[in-house]
Formats: structure tokens, C-alpha cells, sequence
């Protein structure tokens, strides 16, 4: 492992100027993409059970704290910017390290960006259909790249300036989402509506709930997003096991919340029937007609933006952590002197990203993305053993509950998924690995480089 003050002096910040609120912010706007808006039709279809389907939902809740208390250790030990590729840097070394890191770059962040960029586009259509003779807009292109580029300028600007985008993103669509959430059970009450309608007839395999809760995990995946921030964050040593644990708890509640809305708006057959993926927009339909749909996809608009500026923040600060390691080009390394943000590494994710949204390659990486991304969690969360073993335990270090029963049934629990992924799609899991291990002879190479 290497030694402590390395990494301090490879994760040192070029700036501190955002508080607990912001940060909460950004961790609320990562997590809530649109996922809680498309993924419970889905859900319905495969498993037929609207208890079933809550039941799922709040076990990835309770994954989703888990992991974030486990997080919050984490962070306080090392509250530098860089999240996981610091965490496993500690615990299990550069190459790890790396591999992590050039994860996010094609998998955790890029594709993400690329596809949620898409997404807004599609939504955005619905809110304000328009002709276009060149085929761009219908696309989504130009309205995908317009968002993707305009996140990219803001937050070059500089951390109060991407703050405040966030804030006034975050909170203009926790409102609406809560207006949403608030008026649709005052109408199911109203209605008379059950809370929870009658089952299918369809018996759920074990299969496929295991695969609904791979589904649940990746939309909940994001409580570990302020650890990549770290470093912007006013004492984070303090703040960042508060920030994880409250903010992932807020967004527990209000899935849990909406999926009561959809439960209780339409009958599971009726989830299940196609179109599959607009759920909101049917639930919406049902309670007050079919006009509020551009309602509910206004919502999505907003959340998706939310999400896209907070990746946007957040994933190249592991890019210029790692250019700070010197395992990637130093020139990612840069910070502009007059915005105190490391520009560069903001624009080499958004150039990867607006790649992926032209070319549409982004559709084959979203397939095996959850698989990915759940493996590497169960590495990141892993490296609690090793790092209690190797540190002194200060007073002023967060300490997760319940060590090490928590950390160890969130990794089997994750291996178990990944497992089960495996099994059920073998395919997309070879993509995945290919994808992964193609990090290794680039690790290699600059290592090589580093040398001569």
C-alpha cells in the first residue's frame, strides 16, 4: 500500500469553497436519473408482484445505507478528491487503482453522461415536440449536446459557479418530484384507490428478482458520489459520512414513495403492459388525465439535467487525481489559476461522452454497466479491511456500525449479484470484462512510459 502522505500530496485540492448543503446536492442529483421514473414497469412485467416490487425497492434502500455508512468510513480516512480510486489505491495498490479509475472514465461516468444526455433529449421532445428537416434535433442530438456542453461550461467556470447550478437544479426538481409524490396519493386517497393492487397470476422465479434487484442497485447507485468530491467540500472529514448517509436516506424515501404512487395509480397488469418504460407518465395519466404527461416529462427533464451537471462535477475529479498519481497524461493534471477547476479533465470527459452520443456505442456499454459498476463497489467497500487493519483509529474518523458484519454482507451480497449477472448474461459479462481488463496493458504501458 502506499504510504498516507502520498496520497494527501496526490489528492491535494485546488479549491474549498462548497458546504454540506451543495454537496448534498450533488449526491441527491447523481442518484436521481431517471431510473425511479422508467424502471418499475419493467419490474412489473418480470415479477408480477406489486409487494414483491416494494419489498425489492427497499432492500436496495437498505444496500443503499449500508454502503453508504461503509462510505462515509471511507472518505473520513481519506477525504481526498478521487473517491474509490483513492479508496483501493490505499488498500490494494495502483493497478487496481487504474482499472477503477478507467472504469469510470468508459463505464461509471462517460456512459452515464452520454446516456442520460440522450435521455433529456427524448423527454425534452415530448415537452416541446418540434419539426426539424435535418433529422438533429429528432435525433436528440443537438439538445443532448447542448446540455452536455452547457454542464461543461458552467462548471468550468469554477466550483461556486457549478454549485449554484446545482443547487438550483437539486431543489427546483425535489420540489416538483415531492408536488408529484404529495399530489398523487392525496389523488389515490381521494379516489378510493388500494395502495397496493391485487398480484398477477405469473409466479416470480428467483432469476428474475435477482435481476429486478440489479436494476433497483444501479438506480440507487451515486450515494458514493461525494467521496469523488471530497476534496471541494468544507471539512470533509466531518461532513462527508453525514452527507452519504442523510442524503442517501432522502432518496430512499422518495423512491419508495413513488413507486407507492404507481403501485397505487394502476394495476400491475397495467404497469406491465406496454409502452413499458414511461411509468410516471402513466401513473400521472391515470390520477389526473392524459395532459399532465408532459408534466411528469418536464419532472424527468429536470431530473436528468440534475444528474448530467453533477457527473459532470464529479467524475473528472478521478481523472485529475490519478493525472496527480502520474498514471495518466500530467496535462490532465492542470488546474486553471483564475477558476481553481481542473478544466481539462472536465472537457476529456465530455469529449469521450459527446463521442458516445454520436456514435450511440453507449447503448452496448449501458448493457453491462450495472455488472461492472457492482463489481467494483464490492472492492471499493471491501477495502474497509484492509484499511482498518493498516490505520490508527483517530477520534475525529467516522466509524461505520456494525464492522465487520456490514461491509462483509454488502460484499457477499454484491459478489452474489455479480454472480447472478454472470450467470443470466453471459454475453454482456464478457463485454464487461474485456472492457475492464483493457485497462491493464494501458496501466502497463504508462507505467513503462513513467520509467524511461
Amino acid at each position: 500500500m502506499s504510504k498516507p502522505s502520498d496520497s494527501i500530496r496526490a489528492s491535494a485540492t485546488p479549491c474549498v469553497t462548497i458546504g454540506w448543503f451543495t454537496a448534498s446536492c450533488v449526491l441527491v442529483s447523481n442518484i436521481i436519473g431517471g431510473g425511479i421514473f422508467t424502471t418499475t414497469g419493467i419490474m412489473a412485467r418480470d415479477l408480477g408482484d406489486p409487494l414483491l416490487i416494494l419489498l425489492l425497492w427497499f432492500t436496495g434502500a437498505l444496500v443503499a445505507v449500508g454502503g453508504a455508512m461503509v462510505y462515509g468510513e471511507l472518505g473520513s480516512r481519506l477525504p481526498h478528491a478521487g473517491g474509490d480510486y483513492v479508496y483501493l489505491r490505499e488498500a490494494y495498490g495502483p493497478l487496481a487503482a487504474f482499472l477503477s479509475g478507467w472504469t469510470s472514465f468508459t463505464i461509471g461516468f462517460g456512459a452515464a453522461v452520454a446516456a442520460s444526455a440522450i435521455s433529456f433529449s427524448s423527454y425534452a421532445l415530448r415537452v416541446v415536440p418540434m419539426q426539424d428537416e435535418s433529422g438533429w434535433i429528432a435525433k436528440g442530438l443537438s439538445l443532448s449536446l447542448a446540455l452536455l456542453w452547457s454542464a461543461t461550461a458552467i462548471h468550468c467556470r469554477g466550483v461556486g459557479t457549478g454549485g449554484r447550478l446545482q443547487l438550483i437544479l437539486t431543489t427546483t426538481k425535489v420540489v416538483a418530484i415531492g408536488g408529484l409524490i404529495l399530489g398523487g396519493l392525496s389523488a389515490v386517497i381521494g379516489q378510493g384507490r388500494p395502495l397496493l393492487g391485487a398480484p398477477a397470476a405469473q409466479e416470480p422465479t428467483v432469476g428474475a428478482a435477482a435481476i429486478a434487484l440489479v436494476i433497483v442497485t444501479y438506480c440507487y447507485l451515486g450515494w458514493n458520489v461525494a467521496g469523488y468530491i471530497a476534496a471541494d467540500i468544507q471539512n470533509p472529514r466531518k461532513t462527508l459520512p453525514g452527507i452519504m448517509i442523510g442524503g442517501t436516506t432522502f432518496v430512499a424515501a422518495i423512491y419508495l414513495l413513488m413507486n407507492m404512487v404507481y403501485l397505487s395509480a394502476l394495476s400491475i397488469t397495467e404497469l406491465a403492459r406496454e409502452p413499458i418504460v414511461p411509468v410516471a407518465e402513466k401513473a400521472a395519466a391515470a390520477l389526473w388525465g392524459p395532459q399532465r404527461g408532459r408534466l411528469v416529462a418536464a419532472i424527468l427533464c429536470l431530473s436528468i439535467a440534475g444528474a448530467v451537471s453533477a457527473m459532470t462535477w464529479a467524475g473528472p475529479r478521478v481523472y485529475w487525481a490519478m493525472a496527480r498519481d502520474g498514471m495518466i497524461s500530467s496535462w490532465l493534471a492542470h488546474v486553471q489559476p483564475r477558476t481553481k477547476v481542473p478544466a481539462r479533465a472536465i472537457i476529456f470527459q465530455s469529449l469521450w461522452a459527446s463521442l458516445l452520443i454520436v456514435s450511440g456505442t453507449f447503448e452496448q456499454l449501458l448493457v453491462y454497466s450495472g455488472l461492472v459498476l457492482a463489481l467494483f463497489m464490492a472492492l471499493t467497500l471491501s477495502t474497509i479491511f484492509r484499511l482498518r487493519q493498516a490505520e490508527t483509529i483517530h477520534a475525529s474518523h467516522y466509524r461505520a456500525p456494525l464492522y465487520p458484519f456490514l461491509p462483509a454482507t454488502l460484499v457477499l451480497g454484491a459478489g452474489a449479484l455479480v454472480i447472478s449477472s454472470v450467470l443470466e448474461r453471459p454475453v454482456e459479462s464478457l463485454y464487461g470484462a474485456i472492457t475492464v481488463l483493457t485497462g491493464v496493458p494501458l496501466y502497463y504501458l504508462r507505467r513503462r512510459s513513467r520509467a524511461k
